[in-house]
């Protein structure tokens, strides 16, 4: 017998549609699950009385789009008004924001209904979520194992069936990074794409935000929900022709897709079962009709010390109350402090260079229209095996080591999806990453449903599913 989780988050939208199930139905399902499986540090916090209110509202309420009355769950990063919002620190423990952002809006004027706060790492700067005093967010497939970050709690909550699909933010990674963890799709869309509204607290143009599902389509949906230009964006992606979710129907034609499995940032060993992961998906696209050729890696070493001056520039816009720094982690204690080092003129020159690495990137890979790479170096790793509270310089050089690939797209503002083509033989999830041009969504979005249709993977199913 199917149960609801069982089915994708369009089928449940489309049960809604036909009224053969209601969104407080569906809500119900997930609270309970939620309550009793959330063993892999999923949520911080549950909303169950507001979900329930939301969905009786949306039982009569016009349909809003194919995702109307599914339930879904927000990154503990983004302002959600009325609902306790911690940034992942207990800094924030209190913090109550008074408005929505512009993703927690999208996802509202699409008809979901959150169910709570998703996990995230303490500003969601580090690759693994192991937030101060919570559970750590793990995979489903091996609950030993970390779900990665900074989305950990969203790809942790898709991937144990409490939510169908989720929302995140990846400014290095951090929606990719969990989607390989968990053997899910993490979709980072284009520069610009979604509205940063209302903060506009990113001057560095690495962090978006995106979506983590168990399917293409999935994912493409929820992005046509939180995509779209707001009045007073700085910048903003031109407006696609039709819905994201149309674009995983049409036949991306025969593609010249680049590829390397060099390591971008960081000399890493690639694990042989991503270096596989990475093969299979070359041999698969040029099955589908796709040219696949081996290029160089696009960015230079030379990017790496202006990559981590903006990051660590960034960790240090988190600003803290005096009285409430020494509740910060070691790690957002030393980044914060090398942010808080970086001179305005050096941060602009950094800016500046980051740009024009960017600009080469992209020249380089004009010829092409994807790219193909492993998404990490190696399969998830044990919990706290890259946490080191004593030394944050070597945590941070190993979370380079185990992401070597994500970030190279945050710098290029390129959309990118995280796709689970492989598998372990002890049933670990790998995923493969492909890239597309900027504000080339819909075509990478085509090319990753083809991928998918050939070698499908959505009815694979964790332990204590």
């Amino acid at each position: 017998m199917t149960d609801l989780h069982d089915l994708t988050a369009l089928e449940q939208g489309e049960l809604v549609r036909r009224r053969e199930v209601s969104p407080a139905e569906l809500v119900d399902h997930y609270l309970e699950r939620a309550g009793r499986l959330d063993s892999v540090g999923a949520f911080v916090t549950l909303t169950p009385d507001l979900a329930r209110e939301r969905a009786a509202a949306l039982r009569d309420a016009p349909d809003a789009g194919p995702l109307h009355g599914v339930p879904t769950a927000i990154k503990d990063l983004n302002l959600t008004a009325g609902v306790p919002t911690s940034l992942g620190s207990a800094a924030f423990a209190d913090f109550v924001p008074d408005v929505s952002d512009a993703v927690t809006l999208g996802l509202e004027a699409a008809g979901m209904i959150s169910l709570g706060k998703t996990s995230t790492p303490e500003f969601g700067s580090p690759c693994y979520t192991e937030p101060e005093g919570r559970p750590p967010a793990v995979t489903p497939w091996d609950r030993t194992r970390m779900a990665g970050g900074s989305s950990g709690g969203a790809a942790a909550a898709v991937a144990a069936g409490l939510v169908p699909v989720a929302q995140g933010s990846d400014g290095g990674g951090s929606i990719r990074i969990p989607a390989s963890c968990c053997g899910l799709v993490g979709l980072k869309p284009s520069r610009g794409r979604v509205s940063g509204f209302p903060m506009y607290g990113e001057p560095t143009g690495l962090a978006t935000a995106g979506s983590i599902a168990r399917t293409v389509r999935d994912a493409a949906a929820m992005l046509d929900a939180i995509a779209g230009r707001r009045v007073g964006d700085p910048a903003w992606a031109p407006p696609p022709s039709e819905s994201f979710l149309a674009s995983c129907d049409r036949d991306p034609g025969r593609l010249r897709i680049a590829r390397f499995s060099e390591p971008v940032i960081t000399d890493a060993a690639l694990d042989p079962e991503c270096r596989r992961a990475w093969e299979d998906a070359s041999l698969l696209l040029e099955s589908l009709g796709h040219e696949v050729v081996d290029v160089a890696v696009p960015l230079p070493r030379e990017a790496v010390p202006v990559f981590e001056t903006c990051w660590a520039v960034l960790t240090a816009l988190s600003v803290v109350p005096p009285e409430r720094e020494h509740l910060l982690r070691p790690l957002t204690r030393w980044l914060g402090e090398r942010g808080r080092a970086v001179s305005g003129p050096d941060f602009g020159l950094a800016i500046g260079a980051m740009r024009r690495y960017a600009a080469d990137a992209l020249t380089a890979l004009a010829p092409y229209d994807a790219v193909l790479t492993p998404t990490l170096a190696t399969p998830p790793l044990p919990v706290g095996a890259i946490r080191d509270d004593a030394d944050p310089a070597a945590d941070f050089e190993a979370q380079k080591r185990f992401t070597p690939y994500t970030s190279a797209w945050n710098v290029t503002g390129m959309p990118a999806v995280s796709l689970p083509l492989h598998q372990t033989p002890d049933g670990l999830p790998v995923g493969v990453m492909l890239a597309a041009r900027p504000a080339e969504d819909p075509l990478l979005l085509a090319l990753a449903a083809q991928v998918e249709s050939a070698a499908p993977w959505a009815d694979r199913r964790p332990p204590r599913w």
